[in-house]
């Protein structure tokens, strides 16, 4: 091996190119670490570690099978008063916004839901010709200062028929509680 050789190894260099060095490393970053990987996340209060795609799937099947109470104890669902919800943006999955909170309700069957602008002439802002419709509060999360519907997607807010206005409104200083979330 020549003089200038052995100097080139020394400081790291070779006649490999650097574009190969790095292929090489990543693939064994790849085979070495990426088969083994972990996520963590936090879940009920406890750290959960998912350590494979399908692990992740089946806590996906498992979040179709539940309730939309279900899915709000585990979103942490904190008190609020209804007046503090009154005016809210509810946004869709693209933060886009479906309505504002108008009114805060209770069913006869004793559900709390959120009366919510839908449609309309220039959106939701002005409300011309937009209408309300009742939301359940389970499938909505407080996102900072506004709300965002998670387990109602934005065609089903057109899917649900008008507010009839026949529950009773909660008074704005009375306390419910409502999931709490961060994207």
């Amino acid at each position: 091996m020549h003089t200038h050789s052995r100097v080139n190894l020394l400081k790291g260099e070779s006649s490999m190119g650097e574009g190969l060095r790095a292929a090489l490393l990543g693939l064994a970053l790849l085979f070495g670490f990426g088969l083994s990987y972990t996520r963590a996340q936090a879940f009920d209060g406890r750290l959960v570690v998912a350590q494979s795609p399908h692990q992740a799937h089946d806590k996906m099947a498992d979040d179709k099978q539940m309730t939309p109470e279900e899915k709000m104890r585990r979103r942490f669902p904190q008190p609020i008063k209804v007046g503090d919800l009154l005016g809210l943006a509810v946004l869709d999955d693209y933060d886009l916004t479906i309505g504002y909170v108008r009114q805060v309700v209770r069913t006869p069957q004793g559900k709390v839901q959120l009366i919510v602008t839908q449609g309309g002439w220039f959106g939701p802002w002005f409300g011309i010709g937009a209408r309300l419709v009742p939301v359940p509060v389970e499938v909505v999360v407080i996102l900072g200062r506004q709300l965002a519907a998670f387990d109602m997607p934005r065609p089903e807010f057109a899917a649900v028929p008008t507010w009839s206005g026949s529950d009773s409104p909660i008074p704005p200083d009375e306390m419910i509680k409502i999931a709490i979330a961060r994207r």
